[in-house]
């Protein structure tokens, strides 16, 4: 019997059970469109409830453990082809003898003491300094506050004069190499969303 693949052929393939008055299995091929709209209304039609629990779940947490938690999710355990950087996102800094070949327990361990010492530069934004801690992890601290010629960002700047209508600038720290990146743009909506108190 000759096997279809249905990635090949743009189609889904249903095979029934054998009978024993047919010799080939019966097919039926949906197109993609239609078959995009089952999966749709399929997906609106059921809440999905593993999905609602791990938001339960995230939410449960303290803030510094869910700061932890939404890093990991979007930096991923580096490896060699990153360096210099290793564990969850973290550079290596001149004199640092740190492996790529970190352990996922070294590399949480090294996400924590990273975020705690941003937490300490930012302190005195008081409850916007989680926020800007993990958006520092990403981007770095410099470039929110500052350095040589590099001005400050307009977020620390509004923040400093005691504006916290922040979501616009927030949420325009993501650009790659001059490009605008969706990918970034959503990370920077969930950020704000999981760490903002107004």
């Amino acid at each position: 019997m000759k096997s279809i693949c249905p990635r090949r052929i743009g189609a889904f393939v249903f095979l029934s059970a054998p009978q024993k008055h047919l010799t080939t299995p019966m097919k039926t091929k949906i197109g993609r469109g239609l078959l995009a709209l089952l999966v749709c209304v399929q997906a609106l039609a059921a809440p999905n409830a593993q999905a609602q629990r791990g938001a339960d779940r995230l939410f449960s947490l303290p803030r510094f453990e869910r700061a932890v938690a939404c890093i990991k999710h979007n930096e991923g355990l580096h490896g060699p082809k990153n360096h210099p950087y290793v564990g969850y996102g973290h550079r290596l800094l001149p004199g640092e003898r740190l492996s790529c070949a970190m352990t996922k327990r070294q590399a949480d361990s090294q996400l924590r003491a990273d975020l705690k010492k941003r937490l300490v530069t930012f302190r005195r934004f008081g409850r916007d300094s989680l926020l800007l801690a993990v958006l520092s992890y990403n981007v770095g601290e410099y470039r929110l506050l500052g350095y040589g010629k590099q001005p400050k960002s307009r977020l620390i700047r509004k923040l400093e004069s005691g504006d916290r209508d922040i979501r616009g600038e927030y949420t325009s720290f993501c650009r790659y190499r001059g490009k605008e990146l969706k990918a970034l743009r959503l990370r920077r909506k969930v950020e704000f969303y999981l760490f903002y108190i107004p």
